[in-house]
């Protein structure tokens, strides 16, 4: 499944669905975040039970106010719109898979 572009007008039909949500707080200008980009690309590849999507939080900051995000990349995992888990910076894919578990 390709990843998706979360905007606030879509984030609300998004995050109550019945799959993981897997959000990926970025910004073209950050240098982790390009380092987590395409392993994020991966897992939405490799994953059908899990929907990933990418927030900018330059162009969405009511989005990354609303998970606290101070620090990029901030990963959040949503099971049944609510957060599962959640990392800041960057981590390699081992890492992010786990955090689709808890």
């Amino acid at each position: 499944m390709a990843v998706i572009d979360i905007r606030k007008d879509n984030f609300e039909e998004l995050k109550g669905g019945d799959k993981p949500l897997l959000l990926d707080f970025y910004a073209d200008w950050c240098g982790p975040c390009r380092m987590v980009s395409p392993l994020v690309d991966e897992i939405a590849e490799e994953r059908e039970d899990v929907v990933v999507g990418k927030v900018n939080v330059d162009r969405e900051p009511e989005l990354a106010a609303q998970f606290g995000v101070f620090s990029i990349p901030t990963l959040v995992v949503l099971k049944g719109g609510k957060v599962a888990n959640q990392a800041t910076g960057a981590r390699p894919k081992d890492a992010i898979l786990a955090l689709l578990k808890g």
